[in-house]
Formats: structure tokens, sequence, C-alpha cells
């Protein structure tokens, strides 16, 4: 697979993180198949199918607290020319509420398939092991 899609996918997974940590919903939907499938810590170890309950965490609101977000240890699998696996350690810098720093980690994989030209996560499972 060409080095300009590897860095493409990585871009993108940082910048769909990105639009996460700064509750910005018009980028995270732009980069999301609107049939997304995701298993995350929030749906309780159910299958989520589709945006809604994604959106739902978007209108609460962002932060107002100083985020940074760094993809550690990426791993990339192309499945053919439009399919691509990410899977990486998602560290999240930030303040508690006494304003201490504090680390979260996730472990991550997304799912990109281009669709019409456009590469757009279909799948991702996001896990955390503290």
């Amino acid at each position: 697979m060409p080095d300009d899609d590897l860095q493409e996918i990585m871009e993108l997974s940082h910048h769909l993180l990105e639009s996460v940590a700064n509750g910005d919903w018009e980028t995270y939907e732009a980069l999301c198949d609107p049939t997304i499938s995701a298993f995350e810590p929030e749906a309780r170890g159910h299958l989520v199918e589709g945006m809604p309950f994604h959106q739902h965490y978007f209108e609460l609101g962002a932060s107002n607290k100083p985020i940074n977000t760094t993809i550690t240890a990426p791993h990339v699998r192309f499945l053919g020319d439009d399919v691509a696996v990410v899977s990486y350690i998602r560290l999240l810098q930030t303040l508690n509420d006494d304003h201490h720093p504090i680390t979260q980690h996730w472990e991550e994989t997304r799912v990109w398939q281009r669709q019409d030209g456009q590469w757009q996560n279909v799948h991702f499972h996001r896990s955390t092991n503290s």
C-alpha cells in the first residue's frame, strides 16, 4: 500500500479523535459512515449502530478543560485498496476537577473504508484497561 494512504489514514484517525475531544460534531459526522457500528465502554457491551448514540455525547457539549490527544503504537493493515484497519493506544491528557494533570488511555481499533474516493470510519472498538 502506498505511504500516502498510510499517512492519510493516520491523519484522519487523529483528526477524528480531535473532533471528539473538541466536541466538533460536524467534523465527526463527515468522517464517519452514517451506519457506523461500534463497541465502546459507554454502550456497556452492546453493539451500537448508526450515529444517534454518538451524537448525544456531542450534544452534551465539549469540555472546557485543555485536552491533548496522542496516538501511540499505531498499527495499520490494509485489506485491499479500499479498507484499512488501524489499532493504537489513545492517550488523552487533561485536568481533573481539582485542576491536576491526568492522563486517560483507551485501546482502539478503527475500520476505515474508502467510499466514493473518501475514507469513512465504518466501525470501531474502544476499550479501557484501567
